[in-house]
């Protein structure tokens, strides 16, 4: 019956995490995702190695992907989108871009986040000098194993991450911290020294958010193991250098005095945005959107993983910035709270 078919938006860790639930309690889940292929950001940028397992992106997030698409209760529309949502909870129907409707009792949108685009930070240089950088291409090049300049394939002797690139930065609208930053830096730097030992890396930051048990495995060890070393500054931009380097050029606010370093390769280590997508989503799903542009919370004490609007449900970083982790175990949680819902 229509009322115990589950509709989830998005395929990322998050949303394969839910259909997993739906699908294991017997259930049937319909995944719809707007790429041609699922596992999310993880997938789709070419994540490294990921924070806290250590294990590469391609091969945990791959297992979903490949459990989802092998379930029987499970059924998988890629390249898609629902672009229109009629009905109440219980008896939802969705329309597809391809022209395909779905009966659902209950909608989870797993509708992910988007990555801060660089080009918002132009006075630190990205898509003006090659060998600047973001994470997310550095994680690719960690996958690809090899690390060098884009601009002339060199071996980078000295490497800066610059922390809080579209995070914590009232000046251009990014009012929150993104959560996972720091660990994932810190999780790079590591993956740089043990890839290229010759390559020194700077860490510059206003503070550091290694948050639980991530201080002592990323924070302290980048430091104690790996030799990575961090600068408590305000960066003010990065230029050229007149032998073709890069220069980081802001103030030591621990010792208040100007620094001007050269670098053969700077890393924005960019931050989580809300999904591009999300008025559109707002608009189809009819659920709203807090003051940032994220998905709405429901009152989450008695009614984990809700949304604004009844039987229409949220989980991972579409209800803000999230870790991979906790996307997943609230995939899970959203799938729980469907099930019981519909036993309700």
């Amino acid at each position: 019956m229509s009322k115990d078919t589950v509709l989830i938006v998005g395929g990322g860790p998050a949303g394969l995490s839910a259909a997993a639930g739906v699908a294991a309690a017997g259930k049937k889940a319909v995944l719809v995702e707007k790429e041609d292929r699922l596992g999310g950001a993880p997938i789709l940028s070419g994540y490294a190695k990921l924070v806290p397992s250590g294990e590469w992106a391609k091969d945990a997030i791959g297992r979903m992907v490949d459990g989802v698409e092998s379930s029987s209760n499970v059924t998988v529309h890629k390249s898609n989108k629902v672009t229109k949502l009629d009905g109440d909870a219980g008896n939802f129907t969705a329309t597809l871009s391809n022209g395909e409707t779905v009966n659902a009792g209950s909608v989870v949108l797993a509708t992910g986040f988007t990555h801060f685009d660089s080009i918002n930070k132009p006075e630190w240089g990205f898509g003006t000098f090659p060998d600047v950088i973001t994470t997310t291409q550095l994680e690719q090049m960690v996958g690809s194993g090899k690390i060098a300049c884009p601009s002339d394939g060199r071996v980078p002797e000295r490497v800066a991450i610059l922390l809080c690139v579209g995070s914590r930065d009232r000046q251009i609208g990014r009012e929150w911290c993104s959560k996972v930053c720091c660990t994932v830096s810190a999780n790079l730097a590591m993956e740089v020294r043990e890839m290229s030992p010759e390559t020194q890396v700077f860490i510059y930051y206003m503070d550091i958010r290694t948050f639980g048990l991530y201080e002592d495995k990323y924070y302290w060890k980048s430091q104690e193991e790996f030799k990575v070393k961090y600068v408590k500054a305000r960066i003010a931009e990065v230029t050229a250098a007149s032998d073709g380097r890069l220069l980081v050029k802001g103030e030591d606010t621990l010792v208040k005095r100007p620094i001007v370093i050269p670098f053969d390769m700077v890393v924005h280590a960019v931050g989580m945005d809300p999904n591009e997508d999300n008025p559109e989503i707002s608009n189809t799903f009819g659920v709203g959107l807090e003051k940032h542009g994220y998905i709405e919370r429901a009152e989450h004490y008695t009614n984990t993983a809700g949304t604004t609007r009844k039987g229409v449900y949220s989980c991972g970083s579409a209800y803000g910035p999230e870790s991979i982790d906790d996307s997943i175990s609230q995939g899970s949680a959203a799938a729980l709270r469907v099930l019981a819902d519909m036993a309700g």
